[in-house]
C-alpha cells in the first residue's frame, strides 16, 4: 500500500507534478490506470453506433430523432478518448476533464430523442387516450433534459478544477444525475400509464411486428439509461474518495456497456420503423418524421384526415 504524497507533490490539477514515472498510480484521482483495450473498444463501438444511426437517418429522414443520438455517440467517443489519455498518464488533468464532462453528459442526448419520440407515439396511437396533451411531454421533459445537461456539464467542469476536497462540483454533477433519474422515472410512469390505457382500449391487438420492435427498443434504451444514471449517482455519493468511483470493472459494465446497448436499442426505436411504416389492421399510417419535434398538431390533423 503506497504512502501518501510527500509535501509539495501535486497529484491533480493543471499544475500536477505527478506522472507514472515519479508517482504510483494509486495517487491518481481514480486510483487505477484505465484499460487501454476497453477504451479503444468503446470508441470503436460508439463510432459504429453513430454510423448506423446516420444511415437510418438518411434512410427514413428522421433527423429530429437521429441528430441528438449521433451527437451523443460522438460525445461518448470524445469521452473514451479522454480515458485513453488517462491510460497514458493517470494524472492528466486534461484527460480527466474531457472524460468527466463528456461521459457524464452524453446520455442526455439519447433521452432527448426518447422523450420526443415517445411523445410523438401518443399522437400516432391515439391522443384521446392520454391524460395530458402530448405537447406537454415536449414542454416539460425537454426543458428538464436541458437542465440536467447543464448541471452535469457544469459540475464536471467545476470538479475538474478542484482536487476533490471541494465537493461543490461533485454535488452539482450529482444533482444533475439525480434530477435525470427523477425525470426519467416520471416519464416512464406517465408513458406506462398511457400504454395501460391504450392496451385496455383494445387497440393494441392491431399492432404489427414493427410497432412491437419499435417500443421494445425504446423501452430497453430507457431502462438501461435509468440504470446507468442510478449507478452514477451512487458512484458520486462519496465524491472522488469513494470506493465505487475507483472500481473500473463496474464502470465498464454500467457506464460503457449499458450506454452502448442503449444506443443500439435506439436503432430499433427509430421512428422510421415504428411511426412511418407501421401497419395496423392492414392500413398504413405514416408520420412526417422530418419535423418530429416541431409539428405534433399538424401530424394529428394528418392522421385524422387519413382515417376519414
Amino acid at each position: 500500500m503506497s504512502q501518501g504524497p510527500p509535501p509539495g507533490t501535486i497529484t491533480f490539477g493543471g499544475d500536477a507534478t505527478c506522472n507514472l514515472h515519479n508517482c504510483p498510480v494509486e495517487w491518481s484521482i481514480y486510483g487505477y490506470r484505465p484499460s487501454l483495450a476497453a477504451n479503444i473498444v468503446f470508441c470503436a463501438l460508439f463510432a459504429i453506433a453513430g454510423i448506423v444511426h446516420l444511415y437510418l437517418g438518411f434512410r427514413w429522414r428522421t433527423w429530429g430523432f437521429t441528430i441528438p443520438v449521433i451527437v451523443g455517440c460522438v460525445t461518448e467517443i470524445i469521452g473514451y478518448a479522454g480515458r485513453i489519455m488517462l491510460w497514458d498518464n493517470p494524472f492528466s488533468f486534461n484527460g480527466f476533464m474531457i472524460q468527466i464532462v463528456t461521459l457524464t453528459t452524453a446520455p442526455v442526448f439519447f433521452t432527448a430523442s426518447i422523450y420526443v419520440t415517445l411523445s410523438q407515439s401518443i399522437m400516432f396511437l391515439g391522443p384521446d387516450l392520454s391524460r395530458f396533451k402530448p405537447q406537454l411531454f415536449y414542454y416539460i421533459f425537454i426543458p428538464f433534459d436541458i437542465i440536467c445537461l447543464a448541471l452535469q456539464a457544469a459540475g464536471g467542469a467545476m470538479s475538474a478544477g478542484t482536487t476533490g476536497a471541494n465537493q461543490t462540483g461533485v454535488d452539482v454533477s450529482q444533482a444533475g444525475l439525480s434530477l435525470q433519474v427523477i425525470v426519467l422515472t416520471a416519464f416512464i410512469v406517465c408513458f406506462a400509464d398511457y400504454m395501460i390505457r391504450y392496451i385496455r382500449s383494445g387497440r393494441a391487438s392491431n399492432w404489427g411486428w414493427r410497432l412491437t420492435t419499435f417500443f421494445s427498443g425504446l423501452t430497453t434504451a430507457t431502462l438501461l439509461i435509468l440504470a446507468r444514471c442510478s449507478y452514477r449517482v451512487a458512484e458520486l455519493k462519496d465524491g472522488y474518495n469513494g470506493g465505487l468511483i475507483k472500481d473500473e470493472p463496474t464502470f465498464i459494465v454500467l457506464e460503457g456497456v449499458f450506454v452502448f446497448l442503449a444506443a443500439m436499442a435506439l436503432c430499433f426505436g427509430q421512428p422510421g420503423l415504428g411511426l412511418k411504416r407501421s401497419t395496423m389492421e392492414g392500413q398504413k399510417f405514416e408520420v412526417d418524421m422530418d419535423a418530429i419535434s416541431v409539428t405534433p398538431l399538424e401530424q394529428s390533423k394528418q392522421r385524422e384526415t387519413r382515417s376519414v
